[in-house]
């Protein structure tokens, strides 16, 4: 996913060039001063701050073309009848966005306020590149659940008069398995959605042609490297890391303040398309319907293989086994790249490539790989993308699962801190050089469980009952090295003695979901004093006295007794009353 700083992908500059003129002109007729328009997100961009540099991560769609029709000059004001959450626009179509898709950027805005409340993602955005890369997904032409009724796909980047970057999805995603093409409403390249995709609908794989998921990914993608939309020049970054075109940011800027001054929905597949594109000018009233089939005619011809179902992804966005690098063109001439001399990527930790954190902690030791030729030189300055996979929430600092870091004078790239979650397992990290195929390095990281030391009951009042009667609940609190032990999970088993503390068959037990007996209880966790309460213990028809044994990772263990006698019926029974007669 090459950065292709100060070139155009088709050589069709008048179009963009009148787009870039027209932009200038509407955001002065929608000034922050007219009347009835809320403060706009953000104005043209180089207005008030300069134009930022792109980040070196490459960007999602591939600066692939794009729409570059503009909004009406008269924004679309609230009607006085509009409802609180619900805003109609009066006059105006353009500010109609299917109903469907209006609902994925909505959702998606909600998630993202929710995992990354720092980023203040406004779904207008999603809106405006969703509107400028696919028309709203053609107008709305999506299923219920939020899928393309056909696909949607780019042209062929072929390096002929577009970008260039061989294919990397062997044509599952876009049925071309010699150049990748742009794919669904929010166009990314099959190289970005191997490691953003998400799954935003909730059935559970992530499918660039469905616009829940489509809008979650790019919402995602807009909000990594800890980017604040709400100030103006992570906004600017984070659409230029999209595509990378100043005009690209200006039409998405003047969309996004067309739509922060009024909107509301429109039946699915009743949106309007625009009509222009960046790769050649020439008008256009729709994209193709026919899978498979560019949305631009490519000035070369396609030679794609046969379509392939897009594989099934874990709600996971990174794959356990992460996508093929996205190929980086050589310079002019043919002069190899930086990246193009890498041979291999080594491990410069001198500690090994395993490491151990506690579950809610972070990794002491941080990922890192260096870059070297085969006569083993170190290569700076090329981008190395670290990916987390397998089953875990352990993440880098952010929340983030990957994170592309270029590498430093000594080869090095640094990844982020590695956070560890709740989840006790083993899981892996890989290493890949971006735009060259070289052999990476891997680590495998282990989260242990939270420990507690020592385990101790919160009361001493005995614990008896009648054969077919109930117990009261038993509390335990764990503590750490005198500290109360939070998050800790602990083990209940009826054992069957002091010692044998294999599960008993007879005595008091446990109930499960469906009200049948269990006499062990996993998945217990202490709460924030340390403190975890059992559920309600039952007694069978056998008396005697019992054990039940409490036991947390880290050595905690803590045995209380239990005791069924028929004399606890009747000393819990009332005294009979005197008789009427005496």
């Amino acid at each position: 996913m090459a950065v292709h700083k100060g070139r155009r992908l088709r050589k069709g500059a008048a179009t963009t060039a009148a787009a870039a003129l027209a932009v200038a002109a509407l955001s002065a007729s929608q000034a922050p001063g007219a009347a009835g328009a809320p403060e706009p997100l953000q104005t043209s961009a180089g207005h008030s701050t300069p134009v930022p540099d792109v980040p070196a991560d490459g960007n999602a769609t591939g600066n692939s073309p794009y729409y570059t029709d503009l909004p009406p000059l008269n924004s679309p004001l609230p009607s006085p009848s509009s409802t609180i959450g619900t805003p109609v626009s009066r006059g105006e179509g353009e500010a109609g966005i299917p109903a469907t898709v209006l609902d994925a950027y909505q959702k998606a805005e909600a998630e993202l306020r929710a995992a990354k409340p720092g980023c203040n993602l406004p779904w207008q955005l999603l809106a405006a590149i969703g509107k400028v890369e696919s028309g709203q997904a053609r107008g709305g032409r999506v299923t219920a659940d939020g899928t393309t009724i056909s696909p949607i796909i780019g042209p062929q980047l072929d390096g002929n008069g577009f970008a260039l970057i061989k294919d990397t999805d062997h044509g599952a995603y876009d049925g071309n398995s010699s150049y990748d093409q742009a794919i669904g409403p929010m166009q990314f390249i099959p190289s970005t959605w191997a490691w953003a995709g998400r799954d935003g609908n909730g059935d559970g794989k992530a499918d660039p042609n469905n616009v829940y998921d489509a809008a979650l990914a790019a919402g995602h993608y807009l909000c990594r490297n800890g980017w604040d939309l709400s100030t103006e020049r992570d906004l600017n970054r984070a659409i230029l890391s999209y595509n990378n075109s100043t005009d690209y940011l200006n039409l998405v800027l003047s969309w996004v303040d067309y739509y922060r001054k009024g909107t509301h929905s429109v039946p699915d597949g009743s949106g309007g398309v625009p009509a222009h594109r960046s790769d050649d000018g020439l008008p256009r009233t729709s994209m193709p319907a026919t899978p498979g089939t560019a949305s631009s005619k490519p000035s070369k011809p396609a030679k794609p293989s046969k379509p392939a179902n897009p594989p099934k992804e874990n709600p996971s966005p990174d794959p356990s086994t992460p996508g093929s690098p996205s190929p980086e063109p050589t310079t002019p001439g043919g002069t190899p790249t930086p990246s193009d001399t890498v041979d291999h990527l080594v491990s410069p930790d001198l500690e090994g490539t395993e490491l151990t954190a506690t579950a809610g902690d972070a990794f002491e030791r941080r990922i890192s790989a260096r870059a070297v030729t085969k006569d083993g030189k170190s290569v700076a300055k090329i981008r190395v993308r670290f990916t987390i996979s397998g089953d875990t929430d352990a993440t880098f600092a952010g929340g983030e699962r990957v994170a592309t870091i270029a590498t430093d004078a000594k080869g090095v790239a640094l990844a982020p801190q590695l956070l560890a979650g709740e989840k006790a397992s083993t899981f892996k990290i890989s290493s890949v050089v971006v735009g060259h195929t070289a052999k990476g390095v891997g680590y495998t990281a282990t989260v242990t469980p939270r420990p507690a030391d020592k385990l101790v009951r919160t009361s001493d009042t005995a614990l008896t009952c009648a054969p077919g009667g109930e117990f009261g609940q038993v509390q335990v609190k764990a503590t750490y090295k005198g500290a109360p032990a939070a998050k800790v999970g602990a083990t209940a088993t009826l054992i069957k003695s002091a010692a044998n503390p294999t599960a008993n068959i007879v005595g008091p037990y446990f109930k499960d979901a469906n009200g049948q007996p269990v006499r062990t209880l996993t998945g217990l966790t202490t709460d924030a004093n340390g403190l975890v309460t059992l559920p309600k213990l039952y007694a069978d028809l056998f008396s005697g006295t019992y054990l039940l044994r409490v036991t947390t990772p880290g050595g905690g263990s803590v045995t209380v007794e239990l005791k069924v006698s028929v004399l606890a019926s009747a000393s819990a029974s009332p005294s009979p009353s005197p008789s009427a007669s005496s």
